[in-house]
Order: structure tokens, then C-alpha cells, then sequence
């Protein structure tokens, strides 16, 4: 999800921000790429300028820059419109996700009969990195237009396992908000300690 605004970072695109030479966006996609079966982007403005990336660019289903929730209704329209059964949503600020993110979740899930899975790590859940049922889009639809913009709040009407994932040296859910998060994160990548 690349839809915000950007604004504790000067409303730039933060995907776009370079780390270690590379856009942030590429970094996230490294890692999200071999867990699922189709990747796509959610942005709202002009989409040529992720064209570079090779993937559909989605524009809110939702006007007026709602929030998240937003980003996920609209990846749930298009993963049911590919005949997926199932949204794995991610920001576009957390170059560090784990490679087991999508396993872990499922095999959650499987285990606890729930139907979202949410991560957490250090204690701190990250409700924009879940797993999504694609029956729920009707149902968020309605939630947004009624003025729900809270993903732990449209979340909590369902049955939701919240997945630890293991700190090592870095949060794999640390995301770049500020200049100095891209710093942190420019250090970690140089250090070795960054798993991207």
C-alpha cells in the first residue's frame, strides 16, 4: 500500500525514496514477491510514476485519502477480480518484512480457524501487514462508507489471529516515517543488519 500522503516526510512518495540505491518500494517488493501469486500497488495520483516497477497501479476504490482501510478494500476488488481468495496487504515503508510473512499467517489462520491474521512483533501489532479474506470487501465497503476509518476498529467484528514475528537485529516491521527512519534503515542495509 502506497496510497498516504506522505506527510511526515514532506509529502513525497515514500515507495520512491531511495535506500541503498534503491527505491524504498523496490526493497518491499523484494520481499513480498516470492509469498504471493500476483503483486500489485495501491496509489492514489498519477500512476506512471510507478510504471518502472512493472505492476498494476490501484487507485483508491474510496475517495477523499480515507486511510488504509481504504488500500485494503481496494486490494480485496482486485484480488477478487483475479480469483485470489485471499489479500496479503503490506506498507510501502517496511523494507525489513519477514520471508515467512504470508506462511506464517496462513499457517495461523489454518491452525485457529480465524478469518484476518494481523502481525506483531516486540509486543506492537501492525495492522497494515495482514492477511485479508476476499469475502470481506462487501462488507469494509460498507464499514468505510459508515465513516469506519480504523483498521483495528473494522477488524474487530471478526475473527482475527494476531502472528508474532521474531525481532532480530532489526524490527522486521520498522518503517521509514521520518528522515531519520531512513537513516536507521541506510545504516542497518550497511551494517548487515538489515535482512533485505
Amino acid at each position: 500500500m502506497a496510497g498516504g500522503l506522505g506527510t511526515r516526510m514532506g509529502g513525497v512518495d515514500k515507495g520512491l525514496l531511495t535506500l541503498a540505491g534503491r527505491p524504498l518500494l523496490a526493497h518491499v517488493i523484494e520481499r513480498v514477491q516470492p509469498q504471493v501469486a500476483q503483486l500489485a500497488v495501491n496509489a492514489n495520483g498519477d500512476p506512471s510514476r510507478f510504471a518502472a516497477f512493472g505492476f498494476e497501479v490501484l487507485p483508491d476504490t474510496v475517495e477523499g485519502f480515507v486511510g488504509p482501510l481504504a488500500g485494503v478494500l481496494t486490494g480485496l476488488r482486485w484480488a477478487a477480480s483475479h480469483n485470489l481468495p485471499l489479500l496479503l496487504s503490506v506498507p510501502t515503508d517496511t523494507p525489513f518484512l519477514p520471508a515467512d510473512l504470508a506462511a506464517g499467517f496462513i499457517e495461523a489462520i489454518d491452525e485457529e480457524g480465524a478469518e484476518i491474521a494481523i502481525a506483531v512483533s516486540e509486543g506492537r501489532p501492525h495492522p497494515t501487514a495482514s492477511l485479508w479474506p476476499v469475502y470481506l470487501a462487501d462488507h469494509l465497503e460498507t464499514a468505510l462508507r459508515g465513516g469506519t476509518r480504523r483498521i483495528k476498529e473494522f477488524m474487530q467484528d471478526y475473527r482475527v489471529i494476531e502472528v508474532a514475528f521474531v525481532t532480530e537485529a532489526i524490527d522486521p516491521f520498522f518503517n521509514v516515517n521520518v528522515p531519520e527512519d531512513l537513516a536507521r534503515a541506510e545504516a542497518a542495509l550497511r551494517e548487515g543488519t538489515g535482512r533485505t
